[in-house]
């Protein structure tokens, strides 16, 4: 595994803060929605914040990986990663979000090495909260507060709480949950979901509508380093740097709980 410090984490989590300064700029602003080709949204927000993860990470942190980032691969850009680690970034996560002004949105930063999510940040520029995980562990760091170490909860046949999509929601994610004791929903925006499983909020989250690895990477590497997984729904890991970086459904958890299939 790729020699991953603090340090190196803390750098990569101020990359990720200053690239939420300037998303909120825009977000205060009468921004303009543009469709993208796979009918999803884009906004200035979105454009600014890669431009100054790029050049971040390139210039300031390491030019040794390669980078796989929303926005590029939406005009073609993406290049091969096959048999070395590379970056996986979402600079706004959520864009719905991001438009609807709910606040539910994410920076998100990962690095991946043999498949596997080794380092993830996840920014949430609305309230300023930094999760990041890693070999050393998964931390959550509120606005203004020392990081704190989170971890899942680990299922002891209670009522669980499961996290929706908020704006993806579908039929087949009802009927998935039907096989559970759910005691409680959080429905949340973009890869919060992945934190609030890691930080113990909730304990099962079923996606099984359309997501990309830039979407779910950084949130996953959360989780991981919290005790949790993302696997398949052949209970396969999830892995990275598949063909087209298009991800399958999938089933985050928290350790104990058991699929219902």
């Amino acid at each position: 595994m790729l020699n991953i410090g603090l340090g190196f984490v803390k750098q990569v989590s101020n990359i990720a803060k200053r690239a939420g300064i300037e998303i909120m700029k825009v977000y205060r602003t009468e921004f303009s929605v543009e469709t993208k080709d796979d009918n999803s949204q884009v906004t200035e927000a979105d454009l600014l914040a890669e431009a100054l993860i790029l050049r971040s990470i390139r210039e300031g942190l390491t030019d040794r990986y390669p980078i796989v980032s929303e926005e590029a691969a939406s005009e073609g850009i993406i290049p091969d990663v096959t048999g070395t680690a590379f970056w996986l970034i979402d600079p706004l996560d959520g864009t719905k979000e991001f438009v609807n002004g709910n606040g539910e949105f994410t920076v998100n930063i990962a690095l991946i090495e043999n498949s596997k999510p080794v380092l993830g940040v996840v920014h949430v520029p609305a309230t300023g909260a930094t999760y990041t995980g890693s070999a050393a562990g998964s931390f959550l760091e509120r606005k203004g507060e020392a990081a704190t170490k989170i971890e899942c909860n680990t299922y002891n046949g209670n009522p669980i709480t499961a996290m929706v999509s908020r704006s993806h929601r579908s039929a087949d994610v009802d009927e998935y949950l039907k096989g559970f004791n759910i005691g409680n929903e959080i429905s949340a925006g973009s890869s919060l979901k992945f934190c609030l499983l890691a930080d113990g909020s909730g304990d099962l989250y079923p996606r099984f509508g359309r997501t990309m690895e830039w979407d779910t990477a950084a949130g996953h590497a959360v989780l991981r380093f919290a005790g949790g997984s993302v696997k398949t729904v052949d209970g396969v890991d999830l892995g990275y740097g598949k063909s087209g970086h298009e991800n399958p459904h999938f089933i985050a958890a928290g350790p104990g709980i058991v699929s219902s299939s």
